[in-house]
């Protein structure tokens, strides 16, 4: 029997799993690890067809090259399956060199920044020791990959939505952005492989489990992968099957608590309703959490108010900016008056709200940042977060970027913290930075702020100690 591993490699924490966002977990301001949902989803796959799989989280269990390396001399695998980010390309590609070097097993890459070859800048990257790159849906590809290398089965050209090499060792690439319509039809994530008590809330540590609940966005946000990623047409999943997943999290291994991935939780408002009017009516009612994404629109409080009613504590929205002209400018679809709305409403219906801003578009002065900071302290979130705009190859953003002469560097090593622009227009990357800081340190250190959060946890005290453990980071990271 063929043996995979399936890995997120040692180094610093990343949302590998979240080829949208990619999200820098070490510099954020309060963000926890989500489940390897991408290792899990191509270990189903490839136990339905009865190969040895092996997943390891290597980088959230803080472990180092030469541990990894003694899993592998020890478990002798066939296959490596690495998940990689866009920041950290070029140390998992070295990374993978040397596995290579080492077991000649069949190398793979998985992640976003292969979501297009035309776009994917592989003339950078060192790939002579790699055999295929994913830039698709894992489940619906590295099962396929792994019978035509150990069994000779189908035709690796018809295998969508990779690259892989020809006799002489050229890249060649398949069909691009294809997607698996029977998302029913995929196995949950092998959570069985998975050391669950990684990936928790981050208010009580509880184990959380990530279920994606549907693919793909309809929006164009000039910044966001998403549509390229997911596609343009959200693809859901029935109720009834995430209902099963819940069940199962639950029942076989004791999780409680959930996080709802999809690019936008909210936007089938019917689809919504089903599923927690079946949560109501579970065994699971009372006795699971969950949080989710949402746009600001479509959004009906009726809609929220369910979600409270079937165990939604927490909706995070992608406020992005307090500017009208900005929101207009980024495609966002919504308003200021919108996003004030949704935030009050998600309040009144008892749900913490998360919000995620963005600045250091093109276009932005001073003066559109203020307007930020102005909303960010009339809407007052329970929690914030403020990345810098960050330009992926094949978004309109880096078209916009490069006419504009604002690229200090390549986007591959950069992140939402460490952008590869040189700033706006109008602003530098130091004084965005500094804006930043200051929007954050003027928010959290507020003492209205503090007491309402020491008032929450009073009588929590593993709350209230993680509380001050993600303050204690926060200033940390604002100082570097």
């Amino acid at each position: 029997m063929e043996k995979v591993l399936l890995m997120y490699p040692p180094g610093p924490l990343f949302q590998r799993g979240e080829d949208r966002c990619q999200q820098n977990i070490d510099d954020g301001s309060a963000q926890a690890m989500r489940a390897c949902n991408d290792l899990g989803y191509a270990a189903a796959v490839l136990l339905r067809k009865n190969y040895d799989v092996k997943l390891r989280d290597y980088q959230t269990e803080f472990c180092s090259e030469a541990e990894m390396f003694r899993e592998l001399e020890e478990y002798q695998p066939d296959m490596v399956m690495i998940s990689v980010t866009n920041t950290t390309i070029y140390e998992d590609i070295k990374i993978s060199n040397r596995i290579k070097e080492k077991t000649n097993a069949v190398m793979v890459l998985k992640g976003a920044i292969f979501y297009d070859p035309e776009q994917a800048m592989l003339d950078l990257l060192d790939l002579s020791k790699v055999d295929y790159l994913i830039g698709g849906e894992v489940d619906f590809a590295i099962d396929l990959i792994a019978d035509y290398e150990f069994h000779n089965k189908g035709n690796i050209e018809d295998v969508d939505n990779i690259l892989y090499k020809d006799a002489d060792g050229n890249l060649k690439r398949t069909p691009f952005h294809v997607w698996g319509q029977d998302l029913d039809g995929q196995p949950f994530p092998a959570r069985q492989l998975m050391n669950n008590a990684l990936y928790t809330r981050p208010d009580t540590d509880e184990p959380m489990a990530t279920i994606q609940t549907s693919r793909g966005c309809p929006s164009n946000c000039i910044f966001c992968l998403s549509p390229e990623i997911s596609g343009k047409k959200v693809r859901f999943r029935s109720p009834q099957n995430v209902l099963d997943e819940m069940t199962e999290c639950y029942e076989k291994f004791g999780i409680r608590n959930f996080f709802f991935k999809a690019d936008t939780f909210t936007i089938n408002a019917q689809w919504v309703k089903e599923l927690c009017t079946l949560i109501i009516n579970s065994p699971l009612h009372n006795k699971i959490s969950f949080t989710a994404n949402s746009r600001v629109r479509p959004l009906a409080k009726e809609t929220l108010v369910l979600m409270k009613e079937a165990g939604c504590f927490t909706i995070a929205f992608g406020f992005e900016s307090g500017s009208d002209d900005t929101l207009t400018r980024v495609h966002k679809g919504a308003t200021v008056a919108e996003n004030i709305q949704a935030c009050k409403w998600s309040k009144e219906a008892g749900l913490t709200v998360w919000g995620f801003f963005v600045i250091g578009f093109p276009w932005e002065t001073k003066e559109h940042i203020m307007e930020t900071k102005k909303l960010i302290f009339q809407m007052k979130p329970d929690f914030i977060e403020i990345t810098l705009a960050l330009p992926f190859y094949g978004t309109p953003l880096y078209n916009m970027c490069k006419e504009d002469n604002l690229l200090a560097q390549s986007v591959l090593g950069s992140d939402f913290f460490h952008s590869s622009m040189k700033g706006t227009k109008y602003l530098s990357m130091e004084e965005l930075l500094k804006l930043r800081r200051n929007i954050l340190l003027q928010y959290y250190l507020r003492p209205t702020y503090i007491f309402k959060k020491m008032g929450e946890c009073i009588t929590h005290p593993k709350i209230f100690l993680n509380y001050c453990k993600y303050g204690i980071k926060l200033v940390v990271n604002l100082f570097k």
